[in-house]
């Protein structure tokens, strides 16, 4: 079996991490399959939703530090194992404007965290466990994560995880903002899958550009937001789906949509 597997069905891609032998933790080969996938999810028009996971009990505990025993690179070559390699699954989510959710079972550690929080939202089984564990190990966060976790749970308890690399089970996670939802474990994918339906039925040109214009509102005052919207707006009226999702919602029937 494939160490990465990629398979689209009812409008949701799925990326399962394959290694479970040793906690999911990604080679470069991975990585760069990992990329493509979100790259081919993203042009496909039969995917809506993508969801990220980890087979058996793990998410994922980083990069396989066993890969790379015993290899000596210079500085310019540690910079490129991440700008030419790791780093090309952060910016291709960057890329993509379809909803991506991590399904987190068990562990996600230092980079496996970090692409947990590069996901739009976190469903968390309840044994989920994060970690930022760099610092144990007498690194820095190599994948976005003092990038990401202040803005998921802000500066102080993003620095406390940083610095300590304490692990934060699901109920913490959660109460933290680190989580969306957490469920009892066997019931996690359901959830999960139950969710991703939902948004995969609704209009998917209207999901990506709110998904777009929230990125985009990060980035800018109010005034080029309302700017910015006031465009989307333009072209989302002008749709088949807005007419239908207006229609359906008249007429009180579920929408049939077509991404057009």
């Amino acid at each position: 079996m494939a160490d990465l597997e990629y398979t689209v069905r009812d409008g949701i891609a799925t990326i399962l991490l394959n290694r479970p032998e040793r906690k999911n933790a990604f080679t470069i080969d991975m990585v760069h399959a990992w990329a493509d996938a979100l790259t081919d999810a993203q042009i496909d028009p039969a995917v809506r939703v993508i969801v990220v996971t980890g087979a058996g009990d793990s998410f994922c505990s980083g990069v396989d530090l066993s890969a790379f025993k015993g290899e000596e690179r210079a500085p310019l070559g540690e910079k490129e194992l991440l700008t030419q390699n790791v780093h090309r699954v952060a910016l291709a989510l960057e890329d993509v404007d379809k909803p991506v959710i991590a399904a987190v079972t068990g562990p996600a550690v230092g980079a496996g965290m970090d692409m947990a929080l590069l996901c739009d939202l976190r469903f968390a089984g309840r044994g989920a466990r994060f970690s930022e564990g760099y610092i144990k190990v007498g690194l820095v966060p190599g994948d976005g994560g003092c990038w990401l976790l202040p803005r998921a749970v802000g500066t102080s308890t993003a620095l406390r995880m940083l610095w300590t690399g304490d692990f934060v089970g699901a109920e913490e996670a959660l109460r933290i903002g680190l989580v969306d939802e957490v469920h009892e474990d066997e019931d996690l994918m359901g959830a999960v899958y139950a969710y991703a339906a939902r948004l995969a039925e609704r209009p998917p040109v209207a999901i990506r550009t709110i998904k777009r214009a929230v990125r985009q509102g990060a980035r800018h005052d109010l005034r080029t937001a309302l700017d910015l919207i006031s465009s989307h707006m333009a072209v989302i009226t002008s749709t088949q789906d807005s007419q239908e999702a207006y229609a359906a919602f008249q007429e009180k029937r579920p929408g049939v949509f077509t991404g057009r």
